[in-house]
């Protein structure tokens, strides 16, 4: 006991002594209901005292018994947290090792007996499921991780790319929706929602949603990415709308698309293909004519070749290729492109003359030799017809069917698309010769 202690009892007692002596009446206390009786005042004083010590000590005992429980429940839930995380960080050192699959199920089920509503743990538990492609247990375990946290991103995300996997697509969406109802600016979210309704070929609704991924995109470069992504699906949804035959929904989408990037070939080509569904095949040959002076692309410029000698105009469209040489004497995709055209139509010298100054030595193009054999032929000059015969065979490529590639990518197709499939750009396939 301090001095300080031992001073204040000292000091409380001879208060108390004092008061004694001054006090040495009898006090009447009457209970409620109950006897009279009569007290030294000194002894109601002790008691008095004494009830609030007691009072006080009771206080006292009850605060430090609840601390001590409190901190006896907290060290016990310490330690039940360290031994969950202890397990749940093993099980994931198991899993990013992929050597041991079975143990890590294992501990995460120990994590489950110790922390039932551990969601990480049930996610992991569902991820290893689809590993397994036991796919109703995976939905068990994300069901039960999202019940138990309906505002879970990550439960949402898990049952979205589970419905993916098990190609249920509308699931899958109605899981992205939840999603971006909880986070309407989630960019992956969107992304998603944008892949699913491109597979579901719903293009109105999937421009909507590229609308907004346009909007959210913060760096200069995404938004760039996203705005050719914008006219490429509007492409998309002018296409679609095409091959439907709803010819005007086609042509505002084309023409919006050219609006956004003039020189997109895809939406060009399509725009052409509604005006001559719409017997404006004059205007149709104007705005090919007219592209392929901004964007010099051999694609406008092959499908020119095809209407022009349609409409019976292939003087016209020997202009426009001798116009092209005039700017670039030494282009020997259109030399070929030309020579063939002057094959097609039997201008045998003219196609022979503009061949040959091909340069061979960037031409590996099978359909070039057969061209020429068959030229030399025409020419009654079956030796050398033979010696290109060879060299056709040789390349191993089909002849006339000119093949595409992506510029990008350098995917090959033997039949032009809006779209690579390969790295899914628009406007990317050029003729590989």
């Amino acid at each position: 006991m301090g001095k300080i202690t031992i001073f204040v009892i000292v000091l409380f007692l001879s208060a108390l002594a004092v008061f004694a002596i001054y006090n040495q009446g009898v006090t009447t206390v009457k209970i409620p209901f109950g006897e009279v009786y009569e007290a030294p005042t000194i002894a109601l004083v002790l008691l008095s005292v004494a009830f609030g010590a007691f009072a006080m000590l009771f206080y006292f005992m009850v605060r430090d018994t609840k601390k001590y429980l409190d901190n006896w429940q907290y060290q016990k839930k310490q330690k039940k947290e360290a031994k969950v995380q202890e397990l749940y960080s093993k099980a994931l050192n198991y899993l990013r090792g992929r050597h041991n699959q079975q143990d890590a199920k294992k501990l995460l089920n120990e994590v489950l007996s110790e922390e039932p509503e551990h969601i990480n743990a049930l996610l992991q538990l569902g991820d290893i499921s689809v590993s397994e492609e036991d796919f109703q247990k995976a939905r068990e375990y994300y069901q039960k991780a999202w019940n138990l946290k309906p505002q879970s991103i990550d439960a949402l995300f898990a049952l979205e790319r589970l419905m993916e996997k098990t190609a249920r697509w509308q699931d899958a969406l109605r899981y992205i929706e939840e999603i971006l109802e909880i986070d309407d600016k989630n960019l992956l979210a969107m992304y998603k929602k944008r892949d699913i309704l491109e597979r579901l070929d719903r293009w109105d609704e999937l421009i909507f949603v590229q609308k907004a991924i346009f909007k959210y995109e913060h760096t200069e470069k995404g938004k760039n990415l996203e705005r050719q992504n914008l006219a490429g699906y509007k492409y998309e949804y002018g296409r679609h709308s095409l091959e439907n035959g709803e010819l005007e929904k086609a042509k505002k989408a084309f023409k919006t698309v050219l609006r956004l990037e003039k020189d997109f070939v895809p939406a060009t080509l399509g725009l052409a293909e509604v005006l001559l569904r719409e017997g404006e095949a004059e205007e149709a040959i104007n705005l090919l004519e007219k592209s392929y002076e901004q964007t010099s692309s051999m694609i406008v410029l092959s499908r020119l070749e095809d209407l022009l000698i349609n409409v019976g105009e292939p003087a016209r469209l020997i202009r426009i290729y001798k116009n092209s040489l005039s700017k670039k004497s030494q282009d020997n995709v259109i030399k070929f492109l030309l020579g063939k055209l002057y094959y097609r139509l039997e201008m045998i010298d003219d196609a022979f003359e503009i061949l040959t100054s091909v340069d061979t030595g960037t031409a590996a193009y099978s359909g070039f030799y057969l061209l020429m054999g068959n030229l030399y032929m025409k020419r009654n000059q079956m030796d050398r017809a033979v010696y290109e015969f060879k060299k056709a065979i040789d390349i191993n490529k089909p002849a006339f069917s000119l093949s595409y590639s992506c510029k990008d990518c350098g995917n090959i197709s033997s039949e032009w698309s809006g779209r690579c499939s390969n790295c899914r750009k628009w406007g990317t396939y050029q003729f590989n010769l």
